[in-house]
């Protein structure tokens, strides 16, 4: 399945407590959906806590977990230090507990959490572009992982400029810091990292080989140009720069569904197992994200609810990506780790066993509902289903934990 051998590979006791600590985050940022209603400013600090729980404890620990994992696959070399992981990991969790306790209570505490995670930040890219210059590959997922941690510090060094700003001991202007901020995190680092791994996980869990992979290219230079035209925007104050941006994204992101589509049409593996169907509800997410933006640049009133939605479904094609790769990822990490020396000698179980199905659809189903239900009420202006959404989510994510505790502790008793 992966392409990696024993002395590559990091410890599993290095990679699940990212997977654990990131579940948990997840489960939390559902909770705390309860507590909001539908009419807000993404300007508020009690919405920026929620987003940074989300992204940062949820979708970034889990990536960087994923990414300990997947570099040594991806780049065919061991890590320059894998054992700086076991101190990105307790960094960023206190970084992120700081920075959501500085969001929702003292806003002093924003500086301390924002420079936990950019001493993490800084470390895991210091120890992924050392890994890259220790590579003679050079292949299309090799630029992602360059250009999405260039990016990635450009991103988390915008938000300390903005943490130390409201914390009192700076002054930049935010609004503006912001989307510089945003386009470097979620685009240049979260998207140009997906646009790379898709073209590992997607065709292996799905069994595609044989298609034409110049779309996925020409979207990541789209992307790296649309970074790059919001930099020139916000240090400039150039307008005209930030529509290009706008521009460069969608065309990136077009190009990315059809590389995508491409990579859909010649699978072999016709198996609607919770992997598949989550991959088919995230990208219908993402794309209902972005028809939402292009109806909110379009408009005229250009509604805020129309941008709420948007990032709302974007967020939801990250839940569904990981939590879907999850049911594929945690179990063979458990038995690589417990089972492959045993291959030969004894029987072992199969990979499709050691996920527990009933539990990956409960997850499925309440997650699917009760997303939608959040969507919709986001655009609707109905905190009613905003509310009800927000508790079927609740229920999705505590069978996602239930799921995680399952396979982790497999054992080949239960095959």
């Amino acid at each position: 399945m992966f392409n990696i051998s024993k002395d590559f590979a990091p410890p599993f006791s290095l990679i699940s407590p990212f997977f654990v600590a990131g579940v948990v985050f997840y489960l939390l940022a559902t909770v705390a959906l309860l507590f909001y209603g539908v009419d807000f400013s993404y300007m508020q600090p009690q919405i920026a806590g929620w987003v940074h729980l989300f992204l940062l404890g949820y979708v970034m620990m889990i990536i960087f977990g994923a990414m300990a994992q997947l570099i040594p696959v991806v780049l065919e070399t061991g890590h320059f230090s894998v054992d700086w992981y076991y101190l990105i990991f307790p960094l960023l969790l206190v970084g992120v507990v700081g920075l959501v306790i500085g969001f929702w209570l003292d806003p002093l505490w924003l500086s301390f959490g924002g420079i936990f995670v950019l001493i993490a930040m800084i470390i895991f890219a210091i120890d992924v572009f050392l890994t890259v210059k220790k590579s003679s590959i050079d292949t299309f997922v090799l630029k992602a992982v360059k250009y999405s941690n260039i990016f990635l510090l450009l991103g988390i060094l915008s938000g300390f400029l903005m943490a130390l700003t409201l914390s009192g001991f700076m002054g930049v202007d935010i609004a503006q810091v912001l989307k510089l901020h945003v386009f470097a995190v979620v685009g240049g680092y979260v998207l140009l990292t997906i646009y790379g791994i898709s073209l590992v996980l997607l065709p292996m869990f799905g069994l595609a080989h044989g298609f034409d992979e110049k779309p996925v290219h020409k979207a990541l230079w789209l992307m790296v140009a649309a970074v790059g035209s919001i930099f020139i925007a916000v240090l400039f104050d150039w307008q005209i720069f930030a529509y290009m941006s706008y521009i460069f994204a969608l065309l990136s992101v077009a190009l990315y569904f059809y590389q995508v589509f491409l990579i859909y049409k010649t699978r072999v593996r016709k198996e609607l197992d919770i992997w598949y169907r989550s991959m088919l509800f995230g990208y219908a997410s993402f794309m209902l994200a972005t028809i939402l933006g292009v109806l909110y640049l379009l408009s005229g009133l250009q509604s805020s609810h129309l941008l709420y939605g948007m990032f709302w479904f974007l967020f939801v094609f990250f839940i569904f990506l990981i939590n879907g790769h999850l049911y594929k990822i945690v179990p063979f990490l458990v038995w690589f780790h417990r089972f492959s020396d045993l291959v030969g000698k004894q029987k072992v179980p199969m990979l499709h066993e050691m996920y527990p199905k009933k539990q990956a659809d409960y997850q499925f189903f309440f997650t699917a509902l009760g997303t939608l239900f959040v969507g919709v009420g986001l655009i609707a202006n109905n905190v009613q289903l905003f509310h009800a959404g927000g508790s079927f989510m609740v229920a999705g994510a505590l069978f996602l934990v239930t799921s995680l505790r399952w396979m982790l502790q497999f054992r080949s008793t239960h095959g």
